[in-house]
């Protein structure tokens, strides 16, 4: 199984709701830094799995769409907490269905919030898409 990763930062805020979290309860900023990883059991014809710049390209768009936001006020965010973990899900499931490579089997998105704390979230993909 073949892996290419490719890895941004940006900073955005949110604000935790539905507990007592203390200060995350109130609005604050983060400097996440994502890391999509794409992976498949095949290259193409040029000997990739997918073109670096094609993932670069996708990558970065997503990252300007969260840059500077609060995400309590994004739509994907509606009726939930904004917990590093949905975070994750949603970012990958918008990369997955951005990256068109055919021979890609599974997108995981690695998101840190701080230099310790991260979370992740795998997504199959359909082959022959």
């Amino acid at each position: 199984m073949y892996t290419v990763a490719v890895k941004r930062d940006f900073v955005a805020q949110h604000f935790l709701i539905g507990g007592d979290w203390g200060a995350e309860n109130e609005w604050h900023s983060h400097h996440y830094q994502v890391e999509v990883q794409l992976q498949g059991a095949a290259l193409d014809q040029h000997g990739y799995l997918v073109d670096i710049v094609d993932i670069e390209r996708h990558l970065n768009a997503l990252v300007a769409y969260y840059r500077d936001n609060t995400l309590n006020d994004l739509p994907e965010f509606a009726g939930l907490n904004p917990s590093i973990e949905h975070f994750a899900r949603i970012f990958c499931q918008a990369m997955t269905a951005r990256i068109t490579a055919p021979n890609i089997s599974l997108v995981t998105i690695k998101l840190w919030e701080n230099e310790i704390a991260w979370a992740s979230y795998q997504e199959s993909v359909a082959g022959d898409r």
